[in-house]
């Protein structure tokens, strides 16, 4: 008996029922069309019930169009299997990625489809690359985590930041304040702080993954490394206080640096136009290396005390099974009721906004840089802004980014496991945030 050929679609949305997942869809049928790139589109998840509810909400008009929907389970690999046969470019919407996403993309790898996530957990990203990247090369599948908020901001705007430094001008570090406001109180997604809380249990299987992987090269940046800071700073230039955070952009801007270390020109195309090559290696020859860190910042102190509460309470209970229960039973409680189990509203959403500055400090000449107690003499600052960042922003950037997968495949690498600064900075990434509403400023 023949096998049944299953149809493809452009895109499949992998949990497009959640919370991120849904506003992904929203934003995706905006481009759907027999002009775009994405032709077809397909949702995928657990419940047909939720997804077709997923359809109703997200489309515009009343009557919503016509989208196949896919059952696939992370607990029934052939489910994904067969939903990873059906797509060219898949989003995952599913996390904690620890707990979810591994299946999955092993299920893309093996088919040889594309694969985008909103992931921000360092252990994942470096752990997917470890175990597949030489398959997905063999397999010509682009698995790119890290493609919403978490870390496209932070990657483009410290490439748009370090690419302001014209010679002899060099950058010693950079540092982003990410500013969040909205006229009405709005929550944090739970499966955020569900990936914080496991991402501390969990620390230390990142330091032995590292240890054990390929020492990664590290880039030459001039000067000395900027020495120990406080906690909490107060930004006097922007007018913010400011709280020092652990975070995955700084890893997924380390990686990126670590890759451009090794190829200077950036990584070439399966099938790059001429005048594709040029720009990539123009785009590249303007970026330089430099330490980076993340903060998040308020104009008022008393705004970074939950926070300052999510990272205590973390730190105390989420080295401990009874902590962990405790920590994401009772997620509001220990964050002041930043993180909450019901998502926010529409309104909460549409007052939302944020603003990342990115704070470049170092030398007017280059040669400054090796002498001794030489410290920075210039600083550049640049920022990005856009609308609510956790699910609006996180939808425009996974959406313009599987746009480019299908419309310039060509122009990207053959296949493997990168971080997405690597892949995009030398396409229009940018400019097509910018046209979405995410916007770059010097």
């Amino acid at each position: 008996m023949a096998e049944v050929q299953l149809p493809t679609y452009d895109i499949v949305i992998f949990g497009a029922s959640g919370f991120t997942g849904k506003h992904v869809v929203r934003e995706a049928l905006k481009f759907l069309s027999p002009d775009s790139p994405l032709k077809t589109l397909a949702l995928a998840g657990r419940n047909p019930s939720k997804l077709s509810e997923t359809l109703k909400w997200a489309s515009t008009s009343t009557s919503h169009p016509t989208i196949p929907l896919l059952v696939a389970d992370t607990s029934d690999p052939p489910s994904l299997r067969r939903m990873a046969s059906q797509a060219k470019v898949l989003l995952n919407c599913v996390g904690p990625f620890r707990l979810h996403g591994d299946p999955v993309v092993d299920a893309c790898v093996e088919a040889g489809c594309d694969y985008l996530d909103i992931c921000g957990e360092p252990e994942f990203m470096e752990k997917m690359e470890a175990v597949y990247h030489e398959k997905a090369v063999e397999k010509c599948s682009l698995v790119i985590c890290a493609c919403g908020f978490d870390s496209i901001p932070a990657e483009f705007g410290f490439m748009f930041n370090s690419s302001q430094w014209v010679y002899p001008a060099v950058p010693n570090r950079i540092e982003a304040y990410l500013y969040a406001e909205s006229d009405k109180k709005i929550v944090g997604n739970f499966a955020t702080f569900e990936s914080a809380v496991l991402g501390l249990a969990n620390a230390d299987k990142l330091m032995k993954l590292r240890r054990s992987g390929r020492r990664r090269a590290r880039p030459s940046i001039p000067g000395y490394a900027p020495p120990k800071e406080s906690r909490i700073e107060r930004q006097k230039k922007l007018g913010l206080w400011a709280l020092k955070i652990p975070s995955a952009d700084a890893t997924v801007v380390r990686r990126t640096l670590s890759i451009l270390t090794e190829n200077p020109n950036g990584l070439q195309g399966v099938n790059e136009h001429p005048k594709q090559e040029e720009k990539r290696i123009a785009f590249w020859s303007r970026v330089k290396p430099a330490h980076f860190g993340v903060k998040v910042a308020s104009k008022n102190l008393l705004d970074l005390l939950p926070w300052i509460t999510v990272g205590l309470s973390i730190g105390r209970l989420g080295g401990s099974s009874i902590g962990r229960w405790f920590l994401l039973t009772f997620p509001s409680v220990f964050s002041l009721g930043k993180f909450r189990k019901k998502g926010p509203t529409k309104d909460q959403l549409g007052s939302a906004s944020f603003k990342m500055w990115f704070v470049g400090h170092g030398f007017s000449d280059a040669k400054l840089a090796s002498r001794r107690n030489a410290g920075p003499d210039t600083e550049i600052v640049t920022r990005v802004m856009g609308p609510e960042f956790g699910y609006l922003t996180t939808s425009i950037i996974l959406v313009q980014c599987a746009l480019i997968v299908l419309e310039r495949w060509g122009d990207l690498p053959k296949g493997g496991v990168f971080p997405p600064g690597i892949v995009f900075g030398p396409t229009d990434l940018q400019d097509r945030l910018q046209k979405n509403g995410v916007c770059f400023e010097f």
